[in-house]
C-alpha cells in the first residue's frame, strides 16, 4: 500500500519561508525512510521576483522535486519565466492551482488577515501553519477566528514554536509535573540582536509588524500564558527606541519600532509575569533565559545554551540540578533550535489525525498573545496599566 502524500504550499519565501522549506525538507527526507507517509513541497508562491527564485534555487538545492507555481510546472529557475509569473495574484493562484493540501503562511505579518481569509472561504480545505503573529491586530485576529468556525473541516495551527524549543519544552513539562508547586512568578529574558533586513523593509514600522511587542514578543507573551496557566488580567510597559535603527530612513520615514521594553503582565489567578527585552545585547551568553518560581521551587531554561535547572526551597542552592535538554526528533536545527522542525511534525500528525487531534497552538493562542502584545504597546503609549478588556 502507497504511503499517503502531504502537499505543502508555501506563501512567502522571505528568510522564514526558506526556514519553512528547510524543515520540510529534512521532514520528507526522515518520512521516506519510515514510508509512514510522504511530505512534498509542491508550489512557492511570493510576489516579490527575488525572494520567489531564491526559494526556487533552495528547493533544488534540497533535492526537492521541483516545486509548482499557479498550475504551471517549473522545470528550471529561469528568471524570465518567474517574472512572468509573477504577474498574478499569487496566493490565491496557488489555492486554484488544485495542488496543495496544506499551506504555511510565512508572508509579511501586515498580509496575514487577508491571506488567511481568502483560504478560510476558499471552497477546497486547505489546511494551515500561518507564521507568528496571528494577525497584526486584535480585531483581525477576531475575524480570521470567526471564519474558521466556519470551516471544521481545516486545521489552522499558529507558529509559536518557542514552545517547542527543548529547554522550554523540558520546562513546561516540569512546571506541569508539579515539581515547582503553585507558580507564583514567571520571568523571561530576550537579550539579542536588532531585527534583521526585511523585503522592502517593511518590519522597520509598526503599521506593517504590529509593533514590536506584537512582531517578536508575541512568542514570549505565548509562554507566560502557558506557565502561568491563567489568561491575562492587565498589562503595564515601558520601552523605547533607544539604540537601533534611530539613523535609518525609508520612502522619507523614520522607523518607529521600539528597541527594548519591560513588560509586566498580571494574570487572572494572582501569577505575574514580566518580559525583559533589549535588541542592542549581542553579547549575551544566552539569548533567551526564563525563570518560573513557584511556591516549592524554582525553575529556569537557557537557550542556546540548552539547559534546564531545577531546584526546591528546601534544598537551598546546593540542591539545584542542572540537564542538559535534547530531543532526538529533531533532525535540523535551523534559525530556532530545533523548534520549527518539531511544530511541522506536530503539524503534520494534526492533519494526518484529520481532525481527533487539535493543533497543540490554536487560533485563541494566537489571539491572546497578540492582545497582551496590542496591549503593552498601548501601555508605553499611555504611561499606565491596560486592561486586556480594553483591547479584546
Amino acid at each position: 500500500m502507497a504511503a499517503a502524500v502531504v502537499r505543502y504550499g508555501i506563501v512567502g519565501v522571505g528568510m522564514m519561508g526558506r526556514e519553512h522549506l528547510h524543515n520540510l525538507a529534512h521532514l520528507a527526507g526522515e518520512l521516506q525512510r519510515e514510508q509512514s507517509v510522504r511530505v512534498r513541497v509542491t508550489c512557492l508562491a511570493d510576489p516579490h521576483p527575488e525572494s520567489l527564485l531564491l526559494g526556487l534555487r533552495l528547493a533544488a538545492e534540497l533535492g526537492l522535486p521541483a516545486p509548482q507555481m499557479y498550475g504551471n510546472s517549473i522545470q528550471s529557475l529561469a528568471v524570465p519565466q518567474i517574472l512572468r509569473l509573477l504577474m498574478i495574484d499569487c496566493h490565491r493562484e496557488l489555492l486554484n492551482s488544485g495542488l496543495c493540501d496544506a499551506v504555511v503562511v510565512s508572508s509579511p505579518n501586515m498580509t496575514h488577515c487577508e491571506i488567511l481569509m481568502d483560504i478560510l472561504g476558499f471552497t477546497r480545505p486547505h489546511h494551515v501553519l500561518v507564521e507568528k503573529p496571528l494577525c497584526t491586530t486584535v480585531q483581525d485576529c477576531k475575524k480570521v477566528i470567526e471564519a474558521a468556525k466556519q470551516r471544521p473541516d481545516i486545521l489552522v495551527q499558529v507558529g509559536l514554536e518557542y514552545r517547542y524549543m527543548p529547554p522550554v519544552a523540558k520546562l513546561i513539562d516540569i512546571v506541569k509535573s508539579g515539581t515547582l508547586g503553585h507558580v507564583r512568578m514567571v520571568a523571561i529574558r530576550e537579550h539579542r540582536f536588532p531585527f534583521l533586513v526585511k523585503v522592502n523593509n517593511w518590519n522597520r514600522f509598526n503599521c506593517n509588524s504590529g509593533g514590536t511587542l506584537v512582531e517578536k514578543c508575541c512568542h514570549f507573551f505565548d509562554l507566560l500564558r502557558l506557565f502561568a496557566d491563567a489568561n491575562p488580567v492587565r498589562v503595564m510597559a515601558s520601552g523605547a527606541i533607544d539604540v537601533n535603527h534611530k539613523d535609518e530612513v525609508y520612502d522619507g520615514k523614520v522607523p518607529d519600532i521600539i528597541d527594548n521594553a519591560y513588560v509586566i503582565v498580571e494574570f487572572d489567578n494572582g501569577c505575574r509575569g514580566m518580559l525583559d527585552l533589549c535588541m542592542f545585547a549581542e553579547g549575551s551568553k544566552n539569548e533567551q533565559e526564563i525563570s518560573v518560581v513557584g511556591d516549592i521551587g524554582k525553575g529556569e531554561a537557557f537557550v542556546p545554551e540548552s539547559i534546564v535547572r531545577v531546584g526546591k526551597r528546601a534544598g537551598g542552592r546546593d540542591g539545584v540540578e542542572t540537564v542538559n535538554a535534547d530531543d532526538d526528533r529533531i533532525k535540523y536545527q535551523g534559525l530556532h533550535h530545533g523548534s520549527s522542525y518539531l511544530e511541522h511534525l506536530n503539524f503534520l500528525s494534526a492533519i494526518r489525525d484529520q481532525g481527533a487531534c487539535s493543533p497543540t497552538i490554536n487560533l485563541d493562542d494566537g489571539l491572546l498573545s497578540v492582545a497582551i502584545g496590542v496591549a503593552g504597546q498601548l501601555s508605553i503609549e499611555k504611561g499606565r496599566f491596560v486592561t486586556i478588556d480594553e483591547v479584546l
